[in-house]
């Protein structure tokens, strides 16, 4: 298992798109990806479970891949995070 702590710096956090945008980008991959905010831990196959997170512009979550191609996988989620989903 590999983990990383991110900031979250895209202006609103996980709302629907981003969050579907970190589904899609999982499930590319074999492992089983987690996020974890404070006290709770979500897989990435929910999108109501990830937005029940509430995640937001400055929070600090822990995505954690476990499988064969974990670290390929959290070096792209690292990624799609620290792109800001996209947004400008």
């Amino acid at each position: 298992m590999v983990s990383s702590c991110i900031e979250i710096t895209n202006s609103i956090g996980f709302h629907a798109r981003p969050a579907s945008l970190l589904i899609d980008t999982a499930r590319r991959f074999f492992s089983t990806v987690t996020i974890t905010k404070g006290d709770r831990t979500v897989g990435t196959d929910s999108l109501v479970a990830l937005l029940k997170l509430q995640v937001k512009q400055g929070d600090t979550v822990t995505l954690s891949a476990d499988g064969a191609d974990e670290d390929a996988a959290l070096k792209c989620l690292v990624e799609l995070i620290e792109g800001k989903f996209g947004e400008n």
